[in-house]
């Protein structure tokens, strides 16, 4: 016989396990923090686990609930800026830095994630929408990359930038594709052609992609409440429109995508499947001279349109991502902004007309995005964020934002804009930094 609950006592229950979901996770972070101060954190993944994932549990849930933080990017840009502002003040000590440094950077539960999330999002896709999803994702792209340069050197130029340093100095770097994969690179070419040390062109090249960042975050969360206001421009994470007089074959298809995840998937294959996937992308990468992120999103392509792996296997790579997406977003969050935010380097070039200028470009990527993708039959919403992630901070940029938005599916396609877009800015402007700087 099933027992009757009063709304009252329903509310009262609710509320207590909301208590107790944040008790727990400040108690076990007291924990951790007392036992920094006596540099008691293990150095290793476990000790930096045990820092990012309790202050994650603690900030997130309190970015989406702050007013008007909670409409521009919420828990993640909460998660991004507060510990990067600790960072900043000192506030955290040398064996806690240490102990995520270990994680983030030596154990690289960046790539995890995002591996993780390609993967995953991939073999859960419907076959017909993800192919129509990459092929399309390129023209506002291209069209985005084009507008932003331009409205991008305009502005700075008229705050009274030259042309060279609003264009290798600011606009280059948001477009770069992040720190690793962008600043590093062009900092070696500028060295190289302008003369002077790597060092000293990163520390002027940082402050842009940092400010681009920030702004893509808020511009993402924007896009997030124009989905909720006006449903027919947002897909929910679906790229592309479904065409008129879909075939029985699509139709079958949808009905396979949707499906649940098994009872009792297996995640150790499921995490092999995703590691397996890296570690060929890495083995291939020298000689296809693509980066292991963007091969690892080739390899999954092909093994989802080749139907290589039974339904039963897929379930264990869509466990593991939706495991991550739902729980790990915001831990990670902490890590970035702990270690990838350098907000030292940003408060030495703040003014309006940079500030300016790098919020043209992100706000000249996003609408290109927007009406370019709108106008190829594509969810505008959603092909702005992709197009979005080309102006973030790499890969720290994508997560940050598809958070912001709550679209981490459309991980694979702002891969591409991240990685491709990236490549490309990198090369062409090494090619003319002699030429013009």
């Amino acid at each position: 016989m099933s027992t009757i609950v009063s709304p009252r006592t329903a509310l009262k229950q609710q509320a207590k396990e909301h208590g107790a979901t944040f008790l727990a996770p400040a108690v076990l972070t007291a924990v951790v923090i007392v036992a920094s101060f006596f540099d008691a954190i293990p150095r290793n993944m476990l000790g930096g686990l045990a820092v990012i994932t309790g202050l994650g549990m603690l900030l997130g849930p309190l970015g989406e609930r702050l007013p008007v933080i909670s409409k521009i990017g919420g828990g993640a840009l909460v998660c991004l800026m507060v510990p990067s502002v600790l960072v900043y003040f000192s506030v955290f000590n040398d064996n806690t830095l240490e102990a995520v440094t270990s994680l983030m950077k030596e154990a690289n539960f960046l790539y995890f994630v995002i591996c993780t999330l390609v993967v995953g999002s991939i073999l859960g896709m419907q076959r017909t929408a993800m192919l129509r999803g990459l092929v399309r994702v390129f023209p506002p792209l291209l069209a985005g990359t084009v507008v932003a340069l331009a409205v991008g050197i305009g502005v700075a130029m008229a705050f009274g930038y030259s042309f060279s340093r609003a264009l290798f100095y600011i606009v280059v770097p948001i477009l770069g594709g992040g720190i690793g994969e962008g600043i590093i690179p062009l900092s070696a070419s500028y060295s190289s052609a302008l003369g002077g040390t790597p060092d000293s062109f990163v520390a002027q090249l940082i402050p842009a992609a940092v400010i681009g960042n920030i702004v893509a975050i808020i511009s993402a969360g924007l896009l997030r409440r124009l989905g909720d206001r006006r449903p027919e421009l947002d897909g929910d994470g679906q790229l592309v429109k479904a065409r008129h007089g879909a075939t029985p074959l699509d139709e079958m298809e949808a009905v396979l995508s949707s499906r649940p995840v098994s009872r009792n998937p297996n995640l150790a294959l499921g995490v092999m499947i995703i590691c397996t996937l890296f570690v060929l992308g890495t083995l291939a990468a020298p000689v296809l001279r693509l980066p292991a992120p963007v091969l690892v999103i080739v390899f999954s392509v092909i093994l989802k349109v080749l139907n290589v792996f039974p339904s039963s296997v897929e379930d264990g790579a869509r466990a593991v991502y939706t495991a991550i997406s739902q729980h790990f977003i915001y831990p990670l969050m902490i890590g970035l902004g702990m270690l990838y935010i350098p907000l030292s380097s940003v408060m030495g070039v703040i003014s309006i007309g940079y500030v300016a200028t790098c919020a043209a470009v992100v706000l000249a990527m996003a609408a290109s995005g927007f009406f370019v993708g709108r106008a190829l039959g594509m969810y505008p919403v959603d092909a702005s964020l992709v197009t979005l992630c080309h102006s973030g901070l790499g890969g720290t940029g994508d997560v940050a934002i598809l958070s912001a938005s709550q679209r981490m599916v459309l991980m694979p396609f702002a891969q591409i804009s991240t990685r491709i877009g990236g490549v490309t800015t990198v090369i062409l402007a090494a090619s003319l930094v002699h030429l013009i700087a």
